[in-house]
């Protein structure tokens, strides 16, 4: 409201061309609602609006609410400026003050400004002399830069809390004990008194059950009978591995697809320089079978959209469906941007995991096709970073996909 008086202003439009003027500019909702409003005062037979003041007082009565002032007044109230700047700060008060039309004098503002600062500004500029509210702000400005300079640092050397202080004191005690032992404490007394610890795991003497060198387990049975049960490592470790191979039987594990790719493709990439089996900076490529082409595949979850190479399209004579929200994608190309208005859905399996998946059609160099976030979502996929190995579920059933070694990369991309 306030840009087009401003306008009006600056080209000296008549007041009553203003209003004929201002709904020109009227679009969507605004359009609709002053087409009724002129509707129902003709019907009604009221005067019709001609002036830019009862124009304002026809918008601010439809879009401002009642409650609207003392909203404002409440967040003027409680106004602080913690996480803002000194600036952001003072504009934001500034501009609740000319919303609500309060009209106070500048000792009130300067108080209402202080009490709202932070406390680590607030106490240093008290003791400063300032004559307005904008020497006030600058000073404040100077300090929350000095702050900024210099960030408060804690002595970690001159810290010490009292649990460390115990814990200290507590070793020292306990390390002078041990080997110091008090006076008339001899071999034999400290034999006897060994001999009589019982260890309630074994029920043997001399330790405890902490200590016991036996591992050994007692079941209660009532009546004060007991069985001892001896834990094997090895029971243990078969138990485990027979339980990880029994997981291992469940998962279908698919490798990456043999064969000539489906085409040569135009990419620059570097001599792999690390052993072969190395995935550490390696994402995840592998190959997959899709109408008995061999294709190359990548999962990436950096990418927002599942994609298909125009290439493989045109070559495999794939059907294209019309992309529902046509987009455009900004390629490293001297074309601009590119839109993606087409679809294709792919089927692909590897190994014996078998899927569809629809892609946007791109013209892209760097694959054949590339899963990204849609997919794994939908998929519920694992990702193990040391392995860069995927496992997802499929059907019931939980396949982990196999990458291609950083060799094998190289060579598809050469």
């Amino acid at each position: 409201m306030a840009k087009v008086e401003q306008l009006f202003d600056s080209h000296v439009v008549e007041e009553e061309r203003r209003v004929s003027l201002a709904v020109l500019s009227f679009q969507g909702h605004a359009l609709n609602w002053w087409t009724a409003l002129v509707l129902q005062k003709r019907k009604k037979g009221l005067p019709e609006i001609e002036y830019w003041f009862d124009l304002k007082e026809a918008l601010h009565a439809r879009h401002v609410p009642s409650y609207y002032k003392r909203e404002l007044m409440d967040k003027l109230q409680r106004l602080q400026q913690r996480t803002m700047f000194v600036e952001e700060y003072r504009q934001k008060m500034e501009l609740y003050i000319l919303r609500v039309g309060i009209d106070e004098e500048e000792d009130l503002t300067i108080a209402r400004f202080l009490s709202g600062l932070n406390y680590n500004i607030r106490d240093r500029v008290e003791l400063l002399p300032y004559q307005n509210l904008n020497e006030l702000v600058q000073m404040c400005i100077k300090v929350e830069q000095q702050l900024l300079r210099k960030p408060i640092r804690k002595d970690s050397s001159l810290s010490f809390s009292k649990s460390d202080f115990q814990k200290k004191d507590f070793s020292h005690v306990k390390e002078t004990a041990h080997r110091h032992p008090a006076k008339g404490q001899d071999k034999g007394e400290t034999s006897k008194r060994g001999s009589e610890i019982k260890c309630f795991k074994c029920l043997g003497r001399g330790h405890v059950a902490s200590q016991c060198p036996t591992k050994r387990t007692i079941v209660l049975k009532g009546q004060d009978l007991y069985s001892s049960q001896e834990e094997s490592s090895e029971e243990s470790s078969s138990s485990s591995d027979s339980h990880s191979d029994k997981s291992s039987k469940d998962k279908h594990h698919s490798y990456p697809q043999e064969g000539s790719l489906l085409m040569i493709r135009r990419l620059l990439n570097n001599q792999p320089t690390l052993p072969l089996n190395d995935q550490r900076e390696n994402i995840f490529h592998t190959r997959c079978d899709v109408l008995n082409n061999t294709c190359s595949l990548i999962i990436d979850s950096g990418s927002c959209c599942n994609c298909c190479s125009t290439r493989m399209v045109e070559k495999l004579n794939l059907t294209l469906l019309p992309h529902p929200k046509p987009y455009k994608l900004h390629w490293l190309n001297e074309d601009g941007d590119l839109e993606v208005k087409h679809q294709v859905l792919v089927k692909f399996s590897i190994g014996k995991y078998k899927d569809k998946v629809l892609c946007d059609v791109i013209p892209m160099e760097a694959c054949h096709i590339l899963l990204g976030r849609p997919w794994q979502f939908d998929r519920k996929t694992t990702h193990h970073g040391h392995t860069n190995e995927i496992t997802l579920q499929h059907h019931s059933k939980t396949f982990v996909l196999h990458p291609l070694t950083p060799t094998q990369v190289a060579s598809d991309q050469a």
